[in-house]
């Protein structure tokens, strides 16, 4: 939960927001946007060489339509916001995370004063280095990375309902603090607590929510993926969930832009790449534990994944430490 005087501090009236309150129609487009383009500039919100920065949401009035050349991370201290985003509404509330992609159309519903939300303007290249020291290369990963750098084959939105969750509550204030503050290594710190933050929203899949039934088959997918990669099959999670197995297959392709198999073949590499960097155990029993009981076609695998064999990973990788 957010301090009393920090929620003190945001819950007064901006300059803006007093011009809305004298009857001011509609925003000032010179603050957010250039040009006639309804698309809100990075430019004019970040101070040149910042990679991020915090914005409070303006109150008192709608929020027209709009995309951003930046990704958006929505943060809501107190109250309530409601935002359409590619046309589905989204109800925003107390202690819940809104991670909004460059392609995402988004509008807001006039907010009031007791309605608080703090919005982190975010270039990609900040996740590319934050993502990037998170070492499980795990599908559900890459599927977030996509999704906010715009890649995404499915919603360009990510909605976490995390409110009841003291460890993500605390990172969000910590990240508010720290991007507010004027600490010398205040990148590194905002990095490094965006990190942790992610780590937190990936171990807490459940929280995220699917807006469509074909969304929540994703996901469901994604995290059986995550825990089940040895022995896993599509057929067995597809009868547990009581889905069309070829339906299952094309949402997958078709949200992801991956197959089934391959999302197993990624987890499976991925999770023998951490057993070689961080373990004695041989070759041959870091592929049967993966799931592979063919080493050579381990060996195969795992060469056209990282261009060298697990042996030559092994090295390099505990050279690079």
């Amino acid at each position: 939960m957010l301090k009393a005087e920090i929620l003190e501090n945001l819950r007064e009236i901006t300059p803006e927001e007093e011009e809305i309150l004298k009857g001011q129609a509609s925003i000032d487009r010179n603050i957010y946007m250039q040009g006639k383009r309804n698309i809100v500039n990075s430019k004019k919100l970040l101070e040149s060489g910042k990679l991020i920065t915090m914005r409070k949401h303006t109150r008192f009035i709608n929020f027209p339509e709009h995309t951003h050349d930046y990704v958006e991370l929505v943060y809501m201290c107190e109250g309530v916001t409601t935002h359409i985003v590619d046309g589905k509404e989204i109800i925003l509330k107390k202690g819940e995370l809104l991670f909004l992609g460059q392609s995402a159309n988004h509008s807001i519903l006039r907010a009031e004063k007791e309605d608080i939300a703090v919005n982190f303007i975010i270039l990609p290249h900040f996740f590319a280095d934050t993502l990037s020291d998170i070492d499980d290369e795990s599908p559900l990963k890459s599927f977030l990375i996509d999704c906010l750098c715009g890649n995404s084959k499915g919603n360009n939105y990510l909605h976490y309902k995390v409110s009841n969750i003291t460890e993500i509550q605390n990172l969000a204030e910590n990240l508010l603090l720290t991007v507010i503050g004027q600490a010398p290594n205040k990148r590194k710190q905002s990095q490094m607590t965006m990190e942790l933050l992610f780590m937190q929203l990936l171990a807490n899949t459940e929280s995220l929510v699917a807006e469509t039934r074909e969304d929540e088959a994703v996901l469901k997918i994604l995290n059986y993926v995550e825990t089940n990669y040895v022995s896993g099959s599509l057929t067995e999670i597809a009868e547990e969930l009581h889905y069309d197995i070829s339906w299952l297959s094309r949402e997958i392709l078709r949200k992801t832009g991956k197959t089934y198999t391959k999302l197993i073949q990624e987890k499976r590499l991925s999770q023998a790449a951490f057993l070689l960097k961080n373990t004695n155990g041989k070759i041959s029993d870091i592929s049967n534990a993966v799931g592979y009981e063919n080493i050579s076609y381990f060996h195969r695998k795992f060469a056209e994944s990282f261009n060298m064999s697990p042996r030559e990973y092994r090295l390099s990788s505990r050279q690079l430490n």
